[in-house]
């Protein structure tokens, strides 16, 4: 039997959105929230500003400025440092980046990034990260190309002679760097494969400067693969995603082009799962 409403008809279905979802015209935004949602957002990257700053910086009028932070600041969003008279960002924003992070899934938010990836690159894309000293492949969207790389989900590959293993390595704390060096064996698998710490160091300084990360060879001869980092919150490494392929298609002269995708979908991955970007560093 349908629902009534009041007699007057069966009743409607909740709707998780209106319509003209879509239109993000002036008419659907409220002017003001937006306005306070900059001021927000730019306390939280500029911390410990004084009104007069946030106002000049911002191009808005102290007023204006000041009432979206005492607003705010009776959310919990922001709180004001008497002793030195600057605004700093409130717990109650760690609270709901909290609930954030609680729901946040990486492999969920990195499928339409890996997608996207792979149809950027016609290669296949992947995710991974460190387990134990080796790298554990989470997911993999494949080419459509019949020569393909494959690493199904749950698939461990030495660190050393991996795109991803080698792009989380060079973002690792060099003690724990170090013990894990110590702990592992270099293995050759091919004769490109990298079997000293002291070359695998300065290949990881290079990848540290250029941002992302090349197998060249090193796992499976007439393979290719190309790996950026993903950061957390905290700017740590803490996974990697890649393009994987033939040689003959992944040859070294592509390698610049490619690798620019792939830098481009670790950036939004690691922005989708609210971590903070880190630009490559010598």
């Amino acid at each position: 039997m349908d629902s009534q409403d009041n007699g007057s008809g069966p009743r409607r279905k909740a709707r998780g959105r209106p319509r003209g979802w879509d239109d993000k015209t002036a008419q659907n935004t409220i002017k003001s929230l937006d306005r306070a949602m900059e001021v927000f957002e730019y306390l939280s990257e500029e911390q410990g500003k004084a009104l007069s700053t946030l106002s000049e910086e911002m191009s808005q009028s102290p007023a204006t400025v000041y009432r979206i932070l005492v607003t705010l600041e009776g959310r919990g969003l922001v709180e004001f440092d008497h002793d030195e008279q600057v605004w700093h960002i409130g717990p109650k924003a760690f609270v709901i980046g909290s609930r954030f992070l609680r729901r946040t899934s990486l492999v969920d938010r990195a499928r339409p990034v890996m997608r996207k990836l792979m149809e950027a690159t016609g290669e296949t894309a992947n995710l991974g990260v460190e387990k134990e000293g080796s790298v554990l492949f989470l997911s993999q969207v494949e080419t459509h190309a019949s020569i393909r790389a494959f690493f199904p989900p749950g698939t461990l590959s030495p660190m050393h002679a991996s795109g991803i293993g080698k792009a989380l390595l060079a973002h690792m704390d060099e003690d724990r760097l170090d013990r894990l060096l110590a702990a592992v064996d270099l293995q050759a698998f091919t004769d490109r494969s990298i079997t000293s710490a002291e070359t695998l160091k300065k290949d990881l300084a290079s990848i540290r400067a250029q941002g992302f990360s090349v197998d060249n060879e090193e796992k499976n001869t007439g393979m290719r693969c190309i790996a950026a980092p993903v950061f957390d919150i905290n700017r740590e490494a803490i996974a990697g995603i890649s393009v994987s392929g033939p040689t003959s298609r992944v040859s070294e002269a592509e390698i610049e082009r490619l690798s620019r995708p792939v830098i481009e979908a670790a950036h939004q991955l690691t922005l989708a799962i609210g971590g903070t970007v880190t630009l490559p560093r010598s």
